[in-house]
């Protein structure tokens, strides 16, 4: 019975939510209203539960970003793909259906009437929205509920809202600017048509959002790995304050997720395995997807894996940049990802188990979010930023040493030599993940697109370069009489 609740509770949430098309009216009759919520989750608390799992879905759903034929709308994974491909990291090395030209083109970024410009600010603020209304059914931004339930709902609703806000915040502002004002900010589902807010405004929301959520699921123990608990909110957090500077704050954060979260760094063989199982020890945050989560053509896996029926096996291939590739030491087990025969798709980290060229039809590999690696090579750059060059290269070398015979060259490293090596461990490691955008923008790097790119080949491109950031969408401008057209 209490199955068949949740999810029921998923399936009206999702319903409501996904036929709006204006997530930021107040009372459209199209969404759940918080007084709704609240009177749910008064009546069962597994309701509310409920609501909270519905989030996730919006998170690896296709249409999430307001659309309905475009085949790269469908939820988290995809913007990751955006953000590889505007690093240049991952090249579009072939293209037989025109999906990601606009972006490798710069387009989507340029132009702010294009649907594709429009997709992460409806994806990111439909989350946002439903976050809101999750908050005020369960008392508001100041409440703590009684429950441990209401507990860690409210926890995960925060630190979805403020993944959310983080992300919109690397996606539509250059660079960390306290005074520019970058975003509007709603914290509640009665707000609407809000001016924008500084950047020093929106991650002070941001960081309050993610501490409570900590302090909210101290105590929580999660069912399984899609859902928030506190070692993901404060890895979470640590990327905040990565992109804020504070690097006191990340190795404080990084250094509890290592020492406390249980995850060890993926092994030599997990990282050639296919990323595809969720239960990988290594992975902190993900998402089993299974036949019932309705994916197929239209998925992350469908982009960029070989062995699954969709663009990558059809001619859209996804491939390292071949720049990036060549600068990886032969001996470095990373380098077998991505065979030059095949054009250096990364056939060798992504792929569906069963190995069939084009052969999963519908997907069951899984989706990951988020992994351990990440928190050394955060810690590393963040003592690095110290000045803590001793605590970097043991950082980094934990990492590294499980991919090289031998990582030792690693302590003959200090000042600009070690945070060059950290950077790109960074590159190598979580390529194909989403994570190198931040790392490019934060670290106030520059990239040069290799040979295999389809469009600016050899070209440097600096990162706060207006390329590289989206405008605000001329949709949001139109509904909004406080924003206008100066982004």
């Amino acid at each position: 019975m209490k199955k068949r609740l949740i999810l029921l509770g998923t399936i009206v949430f999702l319903t409501f939510l996904g036929c709006g098309e204006d997530y930021l009216e107040v009372e459209p009759t199209e969404f759940l209203s918080a007084e709704q919520v609240a009177e749910a989750a008064q009546d069962n608390q597994y309701v509310a539960d409920a609501l909270i799992n519905g989030v996730y879905s919006l998170m690896v759903q296709t249409g999430t970003g307001g659309t309905n034929l475009r085949h790269d709308d469908f939820g988290q994974k995809g913007y990751d793909i955006y953000t590889d491909m505007l690093s240049s990291d991952m090249a579009l090395s072939s293209s037989s259906y025109g999906w990601y030209t606009y972006i490798t083109q710069y387009q989507t970024t340029q132009d702010f009437t294009l649907i594709s410009n429009y997709q992460p600010w409806r994806y990111y603020y439909r989350l946002i929205r439903s976050c809101n209304l999750i908050i005020d059914g369960n008392g508001g931004n100041d409440a703590v509920p009684d429950t441990d339930l209401g507990k860690s709902v409210m926890g995960q609703a925060k630190a979805i809202r403020a993944h959310s806000y983080f992300y919109l915040t690397q996606l539509f502002a250059n660079s960390y600017n306290p005074s520019q004002e970058i975003l509007p900010l709603y914290i509640s589902p009665d707000q609407q048509s809000l001016p924008k807010s500084t950047t020093e405004d929106v991650f002070n929301q941001i960081v309050q959002d993610l501490t409570d959520a900590i302090s909210l699921l101290d105590n929580y123990t999660r069912d399984n790995k899609v859902k928030v608990d506190k070692h993901v909110a404060k890895a979470i957090l640590a990327y905040v304050y990565a992109a804020m500077g504070n690097d006191t704050g990340v190795i404080s954060m990084t250094n509890d997720v290592i020492t406390q979260g249980g995850f060890p760094i993926m092994s030599s063989s997990e990282v050639v395995g296919g990323f595809n199982n969720v239960s990988t020890p290594g992975w902190i945050w993900g998402i089993d997807i299974t036949l019932d989560s309705g994916l197929d053509l239209v998925s992350w896996w469908g982009q960029i894996d070989l062995f699954t029926y969709s663009y990558a096996w059809a001619g859209d291939r996804k491939s390292i940049d071949s720049d990036l590739y060549a600068s990886i030491p032969a001996n470095d087990i990373r380098k077998t990802q991505f065979p030059p025969s095949y054009n250096l798709m990364p056939i060798n980290k992504f792929y569906h188990q069963n190995r069939v060229v084009g052969g999963q039809r519908f997907i069951e590999s899984d989706y990951v979010f988020m992994r351990s690696a990440e928190m050394y090579l955060l810690a590393a750059e963040a003592y690095a930023e110290l000045g803590q060059d001793f605590n970097a290269r043991e950082r980094l070398k934990e990492l590294v040493q499980l991919r090289v015979p031998d990582a030792s060259y690693i302590d003959g490293l200090s000042g600009q030599a070690l945070k060059d090596e950290i950077y790109f461990q960074t590159r190598v490691e979580l390529w194909g993940e989403g994570k190198t955008y931040l790392a490019l923008k934060r670290n106030q790097r520059s990239t040069t697109r290799g040979s295999n790119h389809l469009s600016f080949v050899g070209e440097t491109i600096q990162h706060d370069d207006e390329r590289l950031t989206f405008e605000i969408p001329e949709a949001e401008i139109q509904n909004n009489p406080n924003l206008n057209t100066q982004n």
